[in-house]
């Protein structure tokens, strides 16, 4: 990489983009070459002038940060996307990590860590706030819980996925038999199998799952 750290700045505030100017103007090795007002803008700089950091606000018109983060991350993997927020909207953080983001840094404190965050993003580390590191944790730990469910769930017979989804729906064993053409205690032999392979007790452990996994939606 070059010595100094050239940088497009895309917010749709033009005095937001003129504070954030100020503070990287500070340090010697960084070189605002351009600015944006939103995510296409951005984007069509990012083309022509292929820097090596773009800071990206998450709130902009016409296209917003995430999905310019994406567009970045999939045409110039070269470019580094360090994102900024005004709030600190941790639940964000995972996905635009895995939009290709390689930062988050909220507004309040980009006076004090921006300089430091575009130098580790330039250098191909991922910058994110100490407050935001549980969140990062948490939100990683629930998508891996996700996708263990998923994987359960997709080791259950066609059979067994019906009987779930229709007691999550809210039917006794009955109605379930009479929907599927099996017996009410085919049903109950069925919903055990279930329990067993999914960790279920509770009709309200039924409903959380098929919410967590989309299965009341049709």
């Amino acid at each position: 990489m070059d010595d100094v750290i050239r940088v497009v700045l895309a917010d749709d505030h033009a005095i937001v983009r003129a504070g954030l100017k100020a503070v990287l103007s500070s340090a010697k090795d960084i070189q605002v070459v351009g600015e944006a007002s939103n995510g296409r803008e951005a984007v069509a700089m990012i083309e022509r002038l292929n820097p090596h950091v773009v800071v990206m606000d998450l709130d902009m018109p016409e296209m917003g940060g995430a999905e310019a983060t994406k567009e970045v991350a999939a045409t110039h993997p070269s470019t580094r996307v360090l994102v900024l927020t005004m709030h600190d909207e941790n639940e964000s953080l995972v996905p635009l990590l895995e939009a290709g983001a390689s930062g988050y840094l909220v507004k309040s404190v980009a006076d004090r860590e921006l300089v430091a965050a575009v130098r580790a993003v330039a250098h191909g580390d991922t910058y994110v706030q100490p407050t935001a590191v549980r969140a990062l944790a948490k939100g990683v730990r629930r998508r891996s819980e996700h996708a263990d469910d998923r994987e359960r769930f997709a080791q259950l017979s066609e059979r067994e996925r019906d009987v779930l989804r229709l007691v999550a729906r809210g039917y006794s064993a009955p109605e379930i038999g009479e929907q599927l053409f099996i017996s009410p205690k085919t049903v109950d032999t069925y919903k055990q199998r279930i329990g067993e392979k999914m960790g279920l007790t509770h009709r309200s452990e039924y409903v959380q799952l098929a919410l967590k996994l989309g299965l009341l939606t049709d």
